[in-house]
């Protein structure tokens, strides 16, 4: 198994370590399924496609498709936990090769994958090891030496893959740097978990806010519905005005410290502003209705309104939670050319409470948007120790010890 040419692909590593191709190592290396087969009766089961593959190697479950499948294929199209799949043929380039660990859900469903994936299964190696070599750097640059050299690359070509060359560490080192590699993953889970916690938390928190607020006993039928009794029902364009952005094109932009703002966020940086933050950015083309909060001083272009407050009592921050509930995007203009009417949104009517109830109502959520900041931060810190790990662990650089040696 060992290389001297190989080994010259990739930089120097441990003297006890290989260099190997991929075809040294995989046992099992076939596409998946094609769709729905016409014969009536059939079981349906659910089918892993590209599109369930996100960018951090796991698998989306929750778009997964259901197809009926003859009983005779099953079993060479089941996914067994631990299987890794790989993107084989994408409309997009850089989705190609993507890899992913499958898992097997506590649901007792059996698993297959489509034509577009690739399942690989290894023989001489261990998988978990495999799996995270398959999301390195040195997986990565692979990938796109073979767009570099494939015009147009919409399949992964499976002989060039199999050429791929990585290192290759003792079976048992294997064994150890996949355990300490998972072990991050694990911690990043449980931090996505609490991240996933906290939006639906506050999601709900706002429903109850803004439509019922705080701590109120008493209520009144209106023409809105039924609202906090010392409420006040008002059209949008009594307390807000919506302003049209200013084009700046990216050639036209200087590299300065102020945000950009397009219909869905932060698209540049310019040495200057037009509208002092901090503010609301609503989409007006293109991703209509899509409301930004701003922190600072900004440039919203000319697919945006900016919002500007034309009535004291209200609170900018209450007024962009707000928004984001109106759900804008159903008024679309059924035009040729989609936009957002903002004579449509002024239409609109919603119920205000005090200022002083909308700055404690702001206050709660500003508070749970804290708290889901504290898990992004210690979210990126793992993921910048796992980078760090791999790109010592999966090179030599830095050893493990097993059974007291290294």
């Amino acid at each position: 198994m060992k290389n001297t040419a190989l080994q010259a692909e990739i930089n120097t590593i441990p003297k006890n370590w290989e260099v190997v191709k991929l075809e040294d190592i995989i046992a099992s290396f076939h596409n998946g399924i094609w769709g729905d087969d016409p014969l009536p009766n059939l079981i349906s089961y659910p089918v892993i496609r590209s599109t369930e593959i996100t960018c951090d190697g796991k698998i989306d479950l929750s778009t997964v498709a259901f197809r009926k499948i003859p009983e005779d294929k099953v079993n060479k199209f089941t996914l067994d936990d631990g299987d890794i799949l790989l993107v084989a043929s994408s409309g997009s380039p850089d989705l190609i090769g993507r890899a992913a660990l499958f898992r097997q859900p506590d649901d007792d469903r059996v698993y297959l994958f489509s034509n577009f994936m690739l399942r690989i299964r290894s023989q001489t190696i261990d998988q978990n090891f495999l799996f995270y070599v398959l999301s390195s750097q040195h997986y990565y640059h692979f990938l796109k030496s073979l767009q570099q050299t494939s015009t147009g690359l919409r399949n992964l070509p499976k002989k060039n893959f199999l050429n791929f060359t990585i290192p290759y560490p003792p079976l048992a080192e294997q064994h150890k740097i996949a355990e300490i590699l998972s072990t991050v993953d694990e911690a990043i889970e449980q931090v996505d978990k609490a991240i996933e916690k906290t939006g639906k938390l506050k999601k709900g928190l706002m429903q109850e806010l803004l439509t019922k607020g705080i701590g109120h006993t008493k209520f009144k039928d209106t023409e809105i519905g039924r609202i906090p009794k010392d409420w006040e029902v008002v059209r949008i364009d009594n307390i807000l005005s919506l302003e049209y952005g200013e084009g700046l094109t990216q050639r036209e932009r200087i590299e300065g410290r102020y945000p950009v703002l397009g219909s869905n966020g932060i698209v540049g940086y310019n040495n200057k502003a037009i509208v002092t933050g901090p503010g609301i950015v609503v989409g007006r083309k293109g991703s209509i209705g899509a409301v930004t909060w701003v922190d600072e001083d900004f440039w919203p272009i000319d697919t945006t309104y900016y919002i500007r407050i034309v009535d004291n009592r209200c609170n900018l921050k209450w007024v962009y939670h707000k928004m984001m509930m109106l759900n804008l995007c159903r008024l679309n203009m059924a035009t040729g050319v989609p936009g957002l009417n903002r004579e449509l949104v002024y239409l609109n009517k919603i119920g205000i409470p005090t200022l002083n109830e909308q700055e404690r109502t702001v206050a709660i959520l500003d508070a749970m948007d804290m708290r889901k900041n504290v898990y992004e931060d210690r979210r990126d810190r793992f993921m910048r120790i796992k980078k760090g790990l791999m790109n010592d662990l999966l090179t030599g650089r830095k050893r493990v010890i097993v059974g007291g040696e290294i």
